[in-house]
């Protein structure tokens, strides 16, 4: 089986925190196949704090090797391109589907050589009671892909949670924090999942906080984010499934809404110098699910 592959301050200020962040994020995944999220998924929850018996490998090797690869990783994702699908469902009163916004991006340059995502499709809104346009999935899609890589390290404060499976994949879970918030820049708060064989971050679910609380954006509440990374030419893992549920609060009452953000077709840009593969292929597993 394979694995799968996780922002509310001012606006303006708001914008400004994450697209720094995501400036770091672009220019950031191998474990072998995807890893995929089950069909069917309950809302993440943070577990409870625990005690956990010592890993077979000390967790500062775990972590130093996870950030080394994550570095690694965060390169090697600017010399791709992909398509971005994000999808914002609206649930009726039966749990079902009521409407929903989608639009397809890819990668582009800029005269000025900056990097930016291209419209490449967008299908008419079916919304009822969200109107949404483009730009206001702006800060939703420069959410950063590889929060703890060894330069940010030093800013977390990472704590070995236990063993736990993954879609029947053995990981080592830990739950990260921020060790000092600031007001102009945002942090990871949740959990990360390493493999136990390569020892590489396969799964994230968390938020990105800043001093004044939690980053979202001014139209929608979604602040905690599920991402699942899949292997990519046998090579890196990058993301490919980002997922987060939520509720907005109308006057008609409460309504119940999903953030799908999935990432495919990824191809090495022209002239990107090849890298052997970094860990054996692993049989593919079901494709995820809304």
């Amino acid at each position: 089986m394979n694995r799968k592959s996780l922002i509310s301050v001012a606006a303006f200020a708001l914008a400004g925190i994450l697209w720094g962040i995501a400036g770091h994020a672009l220019a950031q995944e191998p474990k072998t196949g995807p890893l995929t999220p089950p069909p069917s998924r309950e809302v993440v929850r943070i577990p409870a704090e625990k005690a956990a018996e010592a890993p077979p490998v000390p967790a500062e090797e775990i972590i130093r090797r996870f950030t080394q690869k994550e570095d690694e990783f965060l390169r090697a994702r600017a010399g791709y391109t992909y398509r971005k699908t994000m999808r914002v469902q609206e649930f009726g009163d039966d749990g079902k589907v009521s409407g929903e916004f989608q639009i397809t991006t890819e990668p582009a340059l800029a005269s000025d050589g900056r990097r930016y995502e291209k419209i490449v499709e967008q299908p008419p809104s079916t919304l009822r009671r969200i109107p949404l346009a483009p730009e206001d999935l702006e800060i939703l899609a420069r959410i950063p892909l590889f929060p703890v890589t060894s330069e940010q390290l030093s800013k977390y404060e990472l704590t070995y949670a236990g063993k736990q499976l993954v879609d029947e994949i053995g990981t080592y879970m830990f739950r990260v924090r921020p060790r000092l918030l600031e007001r102009t820049h945002a942090y990871f708060e949740g959990l990360l999942w390493v493999d136990d064989r390569d020892l590489q971050v396969v799964k994230t679910y968390g938020k990105w906080v800043t001093e004044v609380g939690d980053v979202s954006t001014p139209e929608l509440p979604f602040t905690m984010y599920e991402t699942y990374r899949e292997n990519i030419d046998g090579k890196y893992w990058f993301p490919t499934y980002t997922r987060s549920d939520d509720y907005l609060h109308q006057k008609a009452g409460e309504l119940h809404i999903r953030l799908i953000i999935r990432w495919t077709d990824y191809k090495p840009l022209a002239g990107a110098a090849a890298t052997p593969a970094a860990t054996p292929p692993r049989p593919p597993q079901n494709e995820p699910k809304p």
